[in-house]
């Protein structure tokens, strides 16, 4: 693939504009129209989570019943960003996204007016599709910003669309309050994120555009699975939809499993959400999904497999499967701090649902800044893997004091060292998107699929302690250790995408705000 260099080029790659994110024209219209997609997305991902101890009340749910809703809201995102990256790079983000938005608002009215459990679990599992709407955005930004700002802009795309999850904590019990009173309240502050999700999805189709003028938006070919450039990287594409497996099947086992609690009449057992006969049929499904996915590797790649020649340029596959490991950890913590926060502050502080959601906004609210941040750093630095590699250890360091949290501590302490600690996973978040996108253009957004659906597998880890009846601060030590973890393994990350100051071309006068160059290949 080529390409043609132009003074335009040489502004594209100058040092990135924080306040050129501020306009509205050219590709920051359109990166501020991805934004607002995926804030939509995220608000309507987690409209639930501000209300789990209404809905909890309401029908009489134990802890662990809470806690598998919390596993279905992100159970199904992790196939579903496979699939998404795929229908992405065939059909272009405009069409996706909007639709996926008009879709979702669907199953999130069902759960708004549910009245059985399993209603509400199986509505929230097909909300939960609604969280890849990330992947398309993140092929979107790439088609129109240059590599050295890619790091910023996917970071302000990611970031301001993650602050849905604060905002929905924010804004929608406020709004259920103004709307109706007493039990049920929650229905109308769900419902509303649904049909605002829906209009938006019809006005993103009216208004997006996959491409600048002049570019033409390279499709990846109609093949089943990602396409790798060699034979290691055939089989290290089917070790990696293992875990994803694993994953669903844990899912699966909790809508299964017995749960018994503590009250005060002694202990008491709970039957699970589905019978052994229904969670059989379910292993079958997960188990013929993961022969599928290795049978689309095998059947994708069989040239690869044979010797031949790559189809497509080459790249290097480990990096995939690093950044997935980072992102599990950092992506992975974020999704459960936003389901799982609320309910902390408010049991071990004894607070009220709406202060107990403002203080949980803390860690959310604050990827307004610290998502930006991290792509801007790499960006800034051009030092793509020592940047993400800082980031993990802060937020080693961050956990590990947080492991000593508990009611003694006065909130504004907790609250700002869960602050502090979502400056580096959230920056992490960042740092690690500013890569994926470039690891190769064509199928950008089947591996950005498969990156953020292990986002997805860690939020199901994590989540998973809550099963374990663990001490809540153990959540936070097990989080820190992980991001230790991914740390030593960032340290095998390929080079890619990395700028070095004297790489940085000088930009000639009158060339300041240059247009996106078409690529041709």
């Amino acid at each position: 693939m080529a390409s043609t260099t132009t003074p335009a080029d040489a502004a594209d790659q100058s040092k990135p504009r924080l306040r050129a994110l501020l306009s509205f024209r050219g590709r920051y219209r359109m990166l501020h129209l991805a934004m607002l997609a995926f804030l939509c997305s995220f608000v309507l991902w987690f409209d639930m989570a501000p209300f789990m101890d209404d809905i909890g009340k309401e029908f009489g749910l134990t802890a662990g019943q809470k806690a598998t809703l919390a596993l279905c809201n992100i159970a199904l995102t992790i196939p579903a960003r496979t699939l998404i990256g795929m229908l992405v790079d065939r059909y272009g983000p405009r069409r996706v996204y909007g639709c996926l938005l008009i879709f979702a608002a669907i199953p999130n009215t069902v759960f708004a007016m549910a009245h059985s459990y399993t209603l509400l679990v199986v509505s929230r599992l097909m909300v939960s599709i609604v969280g890849a709407g990330f992947v398309v955005g993140i092929r979107l930004v790439a088609e129109w910003f240059p590599k050295r700002e890619l790091g910023t802009a996917e970071g302000f795309y990611g970031g301001w669309g993650n602050f849905g999850s604060a905002a929905a904590a924010l804004t929608l019990p406020v709004l259920a309050s103004s709307l109706a009173d007493g039990q049920g309240a929650w229905r109308w502050g769900v419902g509303t994120a649904g049909v605002l999700a829906a209009a938006y999805g019809a006005f993103f189709l009216a208004m997006a555009r996959d491409v600048p003028d002049g570019k033409t938006y390279q499709r990846a070919a109609r093949k089943p699975g990602l396409q790798v450039t060699s034979r290691p990287a055939v089989f290290g594409l089917m070790a990696l939809q293992v875990p994803l497996a694993v994953a669903l099947g844990f899912v699966v086992y909790r809508l299964n499993a017995d749960f018994t609690t503590v009250t005060p009449k002694g202990k008491k057992t709970f039957p699970g959400v589905i019978g052994d006969g229904t969670a059989a049929v379910l292993y079958a499904v997960v188990a013929a999904w993961l022969a599928y996915q290795i049978y689309a590797v095998l059947k994708t790649n069989r040239g690869v497999l044979g010797g031949g020649k790559p189809e497509i340029e080459e790249y290097r596959f480990a990096a995939v499967g690093l950044l997935a490991i980072a992102y599990m950890v950092t992506f992975g913590a974020e999704l459960t701090m936003a389901s799982w926060l609320p309910n902390f502050f408010k049991t071990l502080f004894d607070m009220d649902t709406t202060d107990a959601a403002t203080a949980a906004a803390c860690f959310a609210g604050t990827n307004l800044i610290t998502r930006p941040f991290g792509g801007w750093l790499s960006d800034r630095t051009g030092r793509r893997k020592a940047t993400l590699l800082g980031l993990l250890v802060g937020a080693f360091l961050s956990y590990l004091v947080l492991w000593g949290i508990d009611a003694d501590w006065p909130v504004w302490q907790s609250v700002g060292l869960l602050a502090l600690a979502s400056v580096f996973i959230q920056g992490g978040n960042g740092a690690v998107y500013a890569i994926v996108p470039q690891i190769q253009h064509r199928v950008a957004g089947q591996i950005s699929g498969l990156v953020g659906a292990y986002g997805n597998v860690g939020g199901v880890l994590f989540t998973s302690l809550i099963f374990l009846q663990v001490v809540p601060q153990t959540v936070f030590l097990v989080i820190g250790i992980a991001s230790l973890g991914a740390g030593l393994c960032c340290l095998m990350l390929p080079g890619i995408g990395e700028v070095r100051r004297s790489d940085t071309p000088t930009v000639p006068a009158g060339h300041e705000a240059a247009a996106v160059p078409a690529t041709t290949g």
